[in-house]
């Protein structure tokens, strides 16, 4: 009987690799980065000393006591609330859109009944059943905080204008009627310590898990009693179909003394500024201390041949490609798709490693009956 192997050393594969061990099965982990974690991974950078999210910021958040114990098995997780800022029209507002905002940019004292009646009284209440970005918006902010707030940061985050989006990207936004700027709800909140990377190792750090990196699935060679997939789907299959569309980011690095802008992340929602927000990452870590600074720029566009996806965009082309690839996937024996591109869904952290949980879960009861 031959090995697992689970292509991608990211949470999905390392979290399904370390059930399977611990299960007594042998794995292997290949990655053709020549680091584990992913896009979560975390390197000190050599000059200002600053843990650095390499990939873009990273903020654990969940509720799932079942994730949130199994991720503090391996690492320590330290207290962190994501506050985070926007520069609009020349003023620096607080999101998510919250009381304190909606009195801001419109000059008022409003009380908590009294914003949320504004704001109704703002929204076009004639859309029953958003079914676009802009509707969705609209509906429930109006046209001044869509167009201040929205608009712009999207039109750059997507590429396109938001009456071509789904309703269900700006669902995940909350709207608050009180002066709470902790822009997740989950009771759980931190940042490891020492980073994401030392987490995922220690996670894979198993007799039974051989990891190898710098290695490219086709050119593996071994033959393995189960592959568990987290590339992205469209690649197994060659591309054959076509490619499914992503964005992807560019970072632009700065390096400082002091202190940049006074806080983790800054967005810039208005469209003629062309990054989509500024991470001063050592804000991620407000228990160190450094003199220096690094600060990351970022920009999103359309994810090339030989770019890192980020983001499934999903729209109807998208699914429909989608429908197809995954219809030929439900009929392969011996291989699993996960994660956020084995899945092509747009998957936070918690919820990558809770199916991952369950993937391997499954695996053990078939393997078992």
């Amino acid at each position: 009987m031959g090995r697992i192997c689970l292509v991608g050393a990211g949470f999905s594969g390392a979290v399904i690799a370390r059930q399977l061990a611990e299960a007594g099965l042998p794995c292997l982990v290949i990655d053709e980065r020549d680091h584990p974690a992913g896009n979560c991974h975390t390197e000190r950078d050599a000059q200002t000393g600053v843990l650095v999210h390499r990939y873009g910021p990273h903020i654990f958040h969940t509720g799932d006591d079942r994730v949130w114990d199994y991720v503090n098995r391996f690492g320590e997780f330290m207290p962190f609330v994501n506050r985070v800022k926007t520069t609009v029209g020349g003023s620096v507002y607080l999101l998510p859109v919250n009381l304190h905002t909606i009195n801001q940019f419109f000059g008022k004292t409003f009380s908590p009944a009294e914003a949320r009646a504004f704001i109704e009284s703002r929204a076009s209440m004639d859309i029953e059943d958003p079914q676009s970005f802009e509707e969705q918006a609209l509906r429930f902010v109006g046209p001044e905080l869509y167009k201040a707030f929205f608009h712009g940061y999207t039109l750059k985050q997507w590429g396109m204008e938001p009456t071509r989006l789904p309703a269900s990207i700006l669902k995940r936004l909350p709207l608050r009627f009180n002066y709470d700027d902790n822009y997740f709800n989950h009771p759980h909140q931190g940042m490891p310590r020492h980073g994401y990377t030392p987490i995922v190792e220690a996670i894979l750090d198993h007799p039974l898990i051989e990891t190898r990196l710098k290695a490219r699935w086709e050119d593996q060679t071994e033959t393995f009693d189960h592959v568990f997939y987290s590339g992205p789907l469209d690649r197994w299959f060659g591309y054959d179909l076509g490619r499914l569309g992503y964005r992807t980011l560019d970072f632009e690095a700065e390096r400082a003394e002091g202190d940049f802008q006074g806080c983790a992340v800054m967005n810039y929602g208005d469209p003629d500024v062309p990054f989509t927000r500024i991470s001063e990452h050592k804000h991620f870590a407000p228990w160190e201390e450094h003199d220096k600074t690094i600060v990351f720029r970022e920009y999103s566009r359309l994810c090339g041949a030989d770019d890192i996806p980020y983001y499934p965009i999903r729209l109807l082309d998208e699914k429909k490609l989608l429908t197809q690839y995954e219809e030929r996937a439900a009929e392969l024996d011996g291989v699993t798709f996960v994660g956020r591109l084995g899945t092509y869904q747009y998957l936070d952290m918690d919820v990558t490693i809770g199916l991952a949980l369950d993937a391997a879960e499954a695996f053990l009861a078939r393997r078992a009956a």
